[in-house]
């Protein structure tokens, strides 16, 4: 319900006797809810009737409705937005405060809104600039910046003069906005330090009808009349830091296109997203940017032609990316920020070095690959951002340390540790000490200041609370200043490791701030790892045992670095029989090392799906290179050869494995083990010398082991049958073959007897006298050849013995002998080929 409509409800209710118009309201309440009941016990005959009061009745009881809304309890959606009473009526935010460390002479400029947070109206409002007494401690401040509501002599007294404001009545969820001006002159601020500012809200309500406070806003103003002698040395991180992007998976091409899990790093790197946000304010500032190499590998492989996973889609499902040109300006613009700067480069994806230390240790392995990482971040920044970055410094997660983390984190040769001080706590000191303690070995703990690390934490995307973050920020700072104000102190600031757009805008607004002050300067990171240290300053690192339970609790557990190893060892076998292992290695490696990641802190199912995919995919390509199934076989002898088919389905060559067959009996010997190379989708098929002493079946097993003697991949089995061959088979067999040899032999005699045979093609010869008859003779006994020739199969026999052609030839002879004259009048001219 609209809370203006509420309001001229509540204006338009008759005055009456106390408490008359609240019991009235609940009375139509009441009467509204039993209608519907009472309308269905009522007979159909005056369900009409009913009806009909029902609607005239409805306007009056909308009216009620809408007037009892202006002092009921609101809807749930809108409950927890007014439930204000007393000096928490209304919420006052300073959004701004201008300038943030005034001068002398100066005029503050106060800027904010001011929401009514009741149920009720307020009236006759009057906004008024207030200022506290100097808080007299950094505890002090805390306290202050978390108290709510109104309280008489902590938030301070009226600035004397004219300088408030009057505002109309606020109805219920109501905003308005003001702006106060006030000099700094009659603040009349008596001593240097941090001073309490406020802006109160004075009213009236229809049950309060006199003025009251209904609502305070808060803020700080750091004062200092004089600049020191001995200013803080600040030292402040920026970190470039981001999620694990970049999957192990590449494609097949030459170039090895990256597949990158999703877009999220390209909306981080278009205009107004966080990475692209970082980068545009930290160029502007002096301080020491921490980045990670993973996220450099990643913006520069997006630079190029990358992939993306299909969302939804299979494994090997992708789209083409499209970050390219937000990936190139950001990384050109990078280069020119940090040039001349401080860099610290972290190792290789970040890694959680609180979860190796209390979970890691105890899997083999698991500590190797820190000091991989750390010099591939190394190689990774120089390369894409050509500067030379410092690898001495490890940054645990949110700075807690204990001496196992430590003892890790030295462990891949940084010499620096970055803790906070609310994890390495101070017991005999009154002040923040230098950052910097000795811990032996040659080791230095750089210990962050925890309030100023942590004050742009949280919500910051309202302007109020962005404002309160800067001015604490400021006056915490100072306060720390004024602790020792006659010795000069380093100070580290170790803020979150990704802060939202809203936190980045405020943590640079709070440096500029400090720049512009008289009690701080900048410094290098390294420079406060070789600043003096504080001689009473704690020095020992806490026990394991202190270790903070929630952190604890987001730890990688044990069962991700035993995946992990299992993992590794997968690609330690595969690379071995890779002809071009560097085409699987180093995507493999780093996705590894993005496994263990603080970026999965209390991320505990994308952390495991990350992990999985990378295995899956490792086993994917392991079973490229298989055995190919074989059917169960006879061998009939004591002697036989097996076949057996090794497949390769990458696009590169494997070498390095060695097949091995195994008989499950004894009397079955299936020959030495073999070496297997095979190119690039093809097979290589593989033949084994076999020895039966004995018949039966067995059972043989096929395995492929690497050159070391690990098992790859799944064991082939099938089933041989061995069948022996009889002496009585051989004598049959020996008979058959000598019956064979003996008609061949006879029927080679009978055709050399025979002589040549004529040549068909050969001119016909007219024979005279007796050597026709001789012919004849000739022509009878070749018939009588012929006829034995039919007989063994090498002719077709006929009934009178003789050939069709040698007839035909006999007759043609006989012919000739008993008529010289050709019946033809066209003889065929000499040398034509005569058709028989």
């Amino acid at each position: 319900m609209d809370v203006r409509v509420a309001e001229a409800a509540e204006r338009q209710a008759p005055p009456g006797p106390r408490g008359t118009n609240r019991w009235r309201r609940r009375a139509t309440v009441l009467l509204l809810a039993a209608l519907p009941v009472l309308a269905g016990a009522l007979p159909a005959t005056a369900s009409a009737a009913a009806a009909a009061s029902t609607a005239s009745a409805a306007p009056a009881a909308a009216s009620a409705a809408t007037e009892a809304a202006g002092s009921r309890a609101p809807a749930p959606s809108a409950q927890s937005v007014r439930t204000g009473t007393g000096s928490r009526s209304a919420r006052v935010s300073l959004n701004e405060v201008t300038p943030a460390v005034p001068e002398q002479g100066d005029t503050l400029t106060l800027s904010g809104t001011v929401t009514n947070t009741s149920s009720k109206t307020l009236t006759r409002l009057r906004l008024t600039p207030r200022i506290g007494p100097a808080l007299s401690s950094r505890s002090a401040i805390d306290q202050a910046a978390r108290r709510k509501g109104y309280i008489s002599g902590a938030d301070g007294i009226e600035v004397p003069g004219d300088h408030g404001a009057r505002l109309p009545g606020l109805a219920p969820g109501i905003t308005r906005s003001f702006t106060l001006k006030v000099p700094v002159s009659d603040l009349h601020l008596q001593s240097d330090g941090v001073h309490q500012l406020g802006v109160s809200l004075t009213g009236q309500t229809r049950n309060r009808p006199y003025d009251q406070i209904l609502g305070i806003g808060r803020t700080f103003l750091p004062w200092q009349e004089k600049a020191s002698g001995h200013r803080t040395r600040m030292t402040y991180l920026w970190p470039l830091i981001s999620t694990p992007h970049v999957t192990a998976r590449t494609l097949s091409d030459k170039q090895q296109t990256p597949v990158f899990r999703d877009e999220s790093l390209a909306k981080e790197l278009a205009p107004g997203g966080r990475l692209q946000q970082m980068l545009e304010l930290g160029k502007d500032l002096d301080v020491t940017w921490v980045i990670d190499p993973d996220l450099l590998a990643s913006v520069d492989m997006m630079a190029g032609r990358y992939r993306v996973h299909k969302p939804g889609g299979g494994p090997d499902e992708t789209v083409a990316g499209k970050g390219q040109p937000y990936a190139e300006q950001w990384l050109a613009e990078l280069q020119d920020a940090v040039a001349g700067k401080e860099v610290v480069a972290l190792p290789f994806a970040d890694p959680d070095l609180a979860s190796l230390a209390h979970r890691g240790t105890s899997i083999r392995g698991a500590l190797s690959s820190l000091g991989h990482a750390t010099a591939l971040g190394r190689d990774t920044v120089k390369t894409v951002l050509h500067v030379e970055p410092s690898t001495d410094f490890a940054w645990p997660y949110k700075g807690a340390v204990d001496s196992s983390i430590v003892d890790v984190a030295t462990s891949a040769g940084a010499h620096n540790v970055i803790a906070r001080s609310d994890s390495v706590r101070e017991t005999g000191l009154s002040y923040s000490p230098t950052a910097a303690r000795p811990i032996g070995s040659g080791n230095t703990a750089l210990v962050a200041d925890a309030p100023l690390s942590t004050a742009f934490e949280g919500d910051l995307s309202r302007a109020g609370a962005s404002s309160l973050a800067v001015q604490r920020f400021t006056a915490q700072s100072l306060a720390l200043a004024r602790q020792v104000p006659s010795r000069t102190r380093s100070v580290v600031v170790a803020p979150q490791r990704r802060p939202t757009v809203s936190q980045a805008r405020a943590m640079a607004a709070g440096i500029k701030t400090l720049g512009r002050s008289g009690w701080t300067e900048t410094s290098s990171l390294a420079e406060a790892a070789q600043a003096k240290p504080d001689p009473g300053a704690r020095r020992k690192m806490p026990a394991p045992s202190s270790y903070p339970s929630s952190l604890r609790k987001t730890e990688l557990p044990t069962a991700a670095f035993e995946q992990v190893r299992k993992t590794k060892d997968g690609l330690e076998d595969f690379q071995q029989i890779l002809d071009r292992a560097d085409r699987v290695v180093p995507p493999f490696t780093n996705a590894i090392d993005r496994e263990v990641s603080n970026a999965w802190r209390g991320e505990d199912r994308p952390a495991r799906s990350y992990r999985n995919s990378v295995e899956a995919y490792l086993l994917e390509l392991r079973g490229a290179v298989k055995l190919i199934k074989k059917s169960d076989i006879t061998l009939s002898g004591r002697e036989a050869t097996i076949p057996v088919t090794v497949q390769n389905n990458l696009a590169q060559g494997v070498d390095g494995l060695v097949l091995e067959l195994r008989s499950s009996r004894v009397g079955l010997d299936v020959g030495e083990p073999k070496r297997v190379k095979v190119d690039g989708e093809h097979t290589q098929s593989l033949k084994f010398d076999t020895t039966a002493k004995n018949n039966g079946r067995a059972y043989v097993y096929a395995q492929l082991y690497t050159e070391d003697g690990e098992r790859y991949g799944k064991v082939m089995k099938f089933q041989v049958n061995v069948t022996s061959i009889t002496s009585t088979v051989l004598l049959v067999i020996a008979g058959g073959v000598l019956l064979i040899v003996l008609a061949g032999i006879r029927m080679y005699t009978q055709r050399k007897r025979s002589g040549p045979a004529p040549d068909p093609d050969a001119p016909l010869e007219q024979p005279d006298g007796p050597e026709g008859a001789e012919a004849d003779d000739d022509a009878d006994a070749e018939s009588d050849g012929r006829t034995d020739d039919a007989t063994n199969g090498d002719v077709d026999s006929r009934t009178d013995g003789e050939a069709p052609e040698e007839k035909a030839s006999a007759d043609a002879a006989d012919g000739d002998r008993g008529d010289t004259e050709r019946e033809n009048d066209n003889p065929p001219a000499a040398g034509e080929k005569v058709d028989r």
